[in-house]
């Protein structure tokens, strides 16, 4: 077993791990409080496991803030489409990403409480593993624009996913006919006509 100043490789997903658990209730912790504040054991308590399993998962609290700041998991199942069908892809994918993670895999960026450094760190890695990622993608003119006017649209669309649950139409509607509505003027953007 290592310290708690030395990382660990984080387990494998499984049900008997935890792990997600833990990575969603680190996600709400380091959402809703500056980093000095989180505690192992108040998000072991969240997760429901014991805060050694935290350890043992992820070494140290610097570590688990890192996985929960890491947008590349999400960002590689949003761009996985070719980009003709790349709109109705991120609707789709960003509801079902929801209801997986049981929460959205994006709308932390917004939402970060940590002080000025955190907030920073947060907000670079969405450019970097976000933006960055998908102005890459993109073809044709204004590519950076399009791409920070397209992960606006993904976090207003999160935002209003998480706004109007449990009653609101959104929560009453399929992935499909969501998509059906938002995903063209994404797509437009994707396109760049």
């Amino acid at each position: 077993m290592s310290t708690a100043d030395e990382p660990t490789t984080p387990a494998p997903d499984g049900p008997e791990t935890g792990r997600e658990a833990i990575i969603r209730a680190a996600r709400r912790a380091f959402t809703l409080k500056p980093y000095a504040e989180v505690t192992m054991r108040g998000i072991a308590a969240a997760a429901g496991v014991s805060p050694s399993l935290i350890v043992k998962r992820f070494g140290s609290k610097e570590v688990l803030f890192n996985t929960v700041v890491d947008f590349r998991p999400a960002a590689a199942e949003l761009f996985a489409a070719p980009l003709p069908d790349l709109g109705r892809h991120l609707v789709l994918t960003m509801v079902d990403l929801r209801d997986r993670l049981r929460g959205d895999p994006l709308l932390r960026v917004v939402f970060s409480l940590g002080i000025e450094d955190e907030r920073t760190l947060l907000r670079a890695r969405f450019r970097e593993q976000v933006t960055d990622r998908l102005t890459g993608l993109l073809t044709g003119p204004d590519a950076r624009l399009r791409a920070e006017l397209v992960a606006g649209q993904l976090l207003g669309l999160g935002a209003t996913l998480s706004l109007h649950r449990p009653d609101g139409a959104t929560s009453r509607t399929t992935a499909a006919r969501l998509a059906d509505l938002y995903a063209p003027g994404i797509q437009h953007l994707v396109d760049g006509t």
